[in-house]
């Protein structure tokens, strides 16, 4: 079989001309997405709910924050499910699949932004690991944090799912008595008044103010969002559809929010220590701390592995393994240079590309095509979906236009030209997203009835 070749029939392809191998469990892939939801993210940047606003300074409660990432997280998960499942449908990975919705060459696109989207994020976790480790070890070298980070990265993505399997079997347990030692002994330390700003420098309430709600809800959403265009890499090795989507839906929303609301913890118990700090003076906190540390490169290894796969649809034949250990050196130059000052402008940028993205197919593969998708290399240009996605990302830019430097000053020239002024209540993701699946549903319909009158 050609999926055997060079890697075992239970094994990834090299190549997007081999067939996947439907091997992984409804509790495989919930290990994978399990671990996933629980970031070191989760805790550095749990402040970015708190202070959702371009200029980090307006600021919402604790509780208020809670909500907005229970909000943002189950409907990311919901939205995460759906992009999982056309991938265990059509055993085809995310970017070849916007063949089927885009065109071939059209699909180049999205599949660029994502290698770019997914660089920044395999980078950025390379930097919180080596942030995390620094401050587990008090000190010592970061960049050989960064560079021991990569190399396990990449060690993990030549057998990807030996990795998803590593994780079911051992990690997984091992991250699950972590959260729970930390939630029992934060409990016990006595949590501050919720409704009171625990920041650098704060302490009025702000029980009264959710006029950022929607802004941090975004913020949120945009980290599940994160994952939306690489799910299919890993959902076209599931057994079936059901346990792709419960898989990703569930596991993911459900330790995420944990994660989130330890991380709100934490900043409410840190009195100055860092994000880090709280985790680390409890009762045995490095050592459950360090499971958490070495954890994180699952994190960076699905970001390789799936920019890998996107390369891929570029160059079909080209060995995902020469593309891992290429794209896990340039990450770890990247993280020894790079730093994480724009993490919000990131989320924002890019939510604003996927979210409406996932409209589009929502409408298009459940609704219209019903899951028939020619992904072929020469499938034909869709310029009706194209345009959807595009107005979809309009309104997403419209109502948050981000903090993205030049990209974000031009929104706001439009937004002025158009005399539009976002309201509280508005929602970037959520109207994006409706946008987006009512202009693929009308603009389908119209490119059906003009081939059938053709």
């Amino acid at each position: 079989m050609a999926s055997t070749v060079g890697t075992g029939g239970n094994e990834a392809p090299l190549t997007l001309d081999e067939p996947a191998p439907r091997v992984l469990s409804f509790w495989d892939q919930s290990a994978f997405w399990a671990n996933l939801g629980v970031s070191l993210f989760a805790f550095s940047g749990a402040y970015t709910l708190l202070a959702p606003d371009t200029e980090g300074a307006a600021r919402i409660s604790i509780a208020a924050g809670v909500v907005a990432m229970i909000v943002g997280t189950v409907v990311g998960g919901l939205m995460l499910g759906l992009s999982a499942i056309p991938g265990a449908r059509t055993g085809k990975p995310a970017m070849m699949l916007l063949r089927g919705l885009f065109g071939a060459k059209p699909s180049y696109v999205p599949t660029v932004l994502n290698i770019a989207q997914l660089v920044g994020w395999g980078t950025f976790e390379l930097i919180v690991i080596a942030d995390a480790a620094e401050e587990l070890f008090g000190g010592g070298p970061h960049w050989l944090y960064v560079v021991v980070a990569g190399v396990l990265t990449t060690v993990l993505t030549i057998w990807p799912l030996g990795s998803v399997r590593v994780l079911r079997r051992f990690v997984t347990v091992g991250v699950a008595i972590a959260l729970l030692w930390f939630y029992v002994q934060f409990f016990r330390a006595g949590l501050p008044d919720l409704t009171t700003d625990p920041g650098p420098g704060g302490s009025g309430p702000f029980g009264s103010d959710w006029s950022l709600f929607w802004i941090a809800t975004d913020a949120a959403l945009a980290v599940s969002i994160s994952w939306v265009p690489v799910a299919a890499d890993y959902t076209r090795y599931s057994r079936g559809t059901g346990a792709a989507f419960g898989a990703a839906s569930g596991a993911y929303a459900l330790t995420q929010i944990l994660a989130y609301i330890l991380g709100l913890f934490a900043l409410a118990l840190a009195a100055g220590e860092g994000a880090y700090g709280p985790f680390l003076t409890v009762t045995l906190g490095a050592a459950f701390f360090l499971i958490l540390v070495v954890r994180e490169a699952d994190q960076s290894f699905a970001n390789v592995y799936s920019t890998a796969v996107s390369i891929q649809n570029l160059a079909p034949r080209t060995d995902r393994r020469v593309l891992s250990v290429g794209l896990g050196m340039f990450i770890t130059l990247l993280a020894l240079w790079l730093d994480m000052d724009d993490y919000f402008g990131f989320l924002g940028l890019i939510g604003s590309v996927f979210v409406p993205l996932l409209g589009v197919l929502v409408a298009d593969f459940f609704l219209r095509a019903r899951g028939e998708w020619n992904t072929d290399a020469d499938a034909p240009s869709r310029w009706s979906m194209i345009v959807a996605w595009l107005l979809g990302l309009s309104v997403y830019q419209l109502i948050n236009p981000g903090d993205a430097g030049v990209w974000t000053d031009a929104w706001v020239r439009v937004q002025q030209w158009l005399h539009f002024t976002a309201q509280p209540w508005m929602s970037a993701s959520l109207l994006s997203f409706l946008a987006a699946v009512a202009a693929a549903w009308a603009l389908g319909g119209q490119a059906e009835r003009r081939r059938a009158t053709a």
